[in-house]
């Protein structure tokens, strides 16, 4: 199912391509005094990206020691209508680094622990009293994942992609499902564990999320554009998406030309309540400085956020689609990927795809946001996440030394 392979992509999307295609039209922010170079050499590198990947749109936006060197935007939202750089979009598992910096807050103010088990608030859920909060922060619980692997979930998604998910009918998915490893053992990527965390949250502070969000992270970090929906609206001005990944669901033949927009599919299936979000490339990059600099957490908490430790202790399962071995290309700390010196988060949903990415030693933020053209998508209206791509891509040109990794796709 591409659902499956999409988020493969996420996770993996370290490799180069090529293919042909053309940009529209182009929005900037002027630059400050003395980047001039780097903004042009940036928006090089995006224009001869667009062409390469298939790109519809892109928004970019990087900064250096706080001083934005380039916010541009390359394409068109809707046919006639240009990309801006004040477009909303989905920020997909960026929220799941904002969750994690709950956490970590609500554990610096010693309200909870990374070792409470999750009994402590779920207590009737299956296997909560082998299960700790860190673990599920660093998606090391076991639990299986209601999207991955699950087939009959991923035909429900896409024969409905407007339907509204409860809570309740996410978990239905995996409750009756054993563990795929004894909690801490291994990892996989599951949409499980954090939709259990914020359930957990909610219980320890009496608070719903979309409250906690708001007042311990959201606010503090200074993102005004970055808004919690309890339904599929995106505020105004919309980049809009456009996707193929249904075709294998529809049936519909190779040779039959298939593009619907996917901007209002509903996400309500992604993530844990409150962290179901639209945003835009200024509050993304602000993300990628503010989770990546750690300024809200304690030098302790940050210090497992960014954590390394996974590197040599996972491994490849059978069963377990997204279980494979962490190495330099890729690393889950607590709710943030490490890349070489890089932290980020790379969501891929409904056609889009996006980058926050930050490199502490140099104070380097990297934000990107695309939408696709057709001929981005294969027979199987599979497609890659050329956000991460064109990141490293820009990463590589910004700070030449500690470039991010580019690696073979796994």
């Amino acid at each position: 199912m591409p659902i499956l392979r999409n988020v493969a992509c996420v996770l993996f999307a370290l490799g180069m391509v090529s293919g042909c295609g053309s940009p529209s039209s182009e929005l900037s922010e002027a630059s400050p005094r003395g980047a001039g170079t780097q903004a042009e050499a940036v928006m090089r590198v995006v224009r001869d990206f667009m062409a390469q990947a298939h790109l519809r749109a892109a928004i970019v936006r990087v900064s250096v020691a706080g001083e934005a060197i380039v916010t541009q935007a390359v394409g068109d939202s809707m046919t006639g209508v240009p990309a801006t750089p004040e477009m909303r979009f989905r920020n997909g598992a960026v929220a799941i680094s904002y969750v994690s910096t709950l956490l970590l807050k609500l554990v610096d103010e010693k309200k909870v622990s990374l070792d409470d088990t999750l009994s402590t608030w779920l207590p009737e859920f299956p296997h909560a009293d082998r299960v700790t909060l860190g673990q599920l922060a660093q998606m090391t619980s076991g639990y299986p994942d209601y999207v991955l692997g699950n087939e009959e979930f991923n035909d429900a998604l896409y024969a409905d992609p407007f339907r509204q998910w409860t809570t309740q009918e996410l978990l239905d998915q995996i409750s009756s499902r054993p563990l795929l490893y004894d909690p801490g053992t291994n990892w996989n990527y599951a949409h499980t564990d954090y939709v259990l965390l914020g359930l957990a949250l909610e219980k320890a502070t009496g608070q719903d999320m979309p409250t906690l969000m708001q007042n311990k992270v959201l606010g503090p970090l200074g993102l005004t554009a970055t808004t919690n929906s309890d339904t599929p609206a995106i505020p105004q001005p919309v980049l809009h998406a456009f996707s193929s990944e249904r075709r294998g669901a529809l049936k519909i033949p190779d040779q039959i030309p298939f593009y619907e927009e996917s901007t209002y599919w509903n996400p309500s299936w992604t993530i844990t309540r409150g962290a179901i979000q639209t945003t835009n490339i200024y509050d993304l990059e602000a993300t990628a400085v503010g989770i990546g600099s750690g300024k809200l957490l304690s030098a302790d908490s940050y210090k497992k956020m960014v954590s390394t430790d996974l590197r040599g202790k996972t491994h490849k399962q059978p069963g377990c689609p997204t279980c494979f071995e962490q190495d330099e290309g890729y690393t889950y700390g607590l709710g943030i990927v490490i890349s070489g010196d890089w932290l980020l988060q790379n969501p891929q949903f409904a056609g889009y795809g996006a980058v926050a990415a930050y490199l502490p030693s140099q104070k380097v933020a990297i934000a990107v946001a695309v939408t696709y053209a057709p001929e981005a998508f294969d027979d199987e209206g599979d497609y890659r996440n050329q956000a991460d791509i064109l990141f490293r891509k820009i990463g590589a040109e910004i700070a030449p030394n500690d470039a991010p990794p580019i690696k073979p796709r796994r």
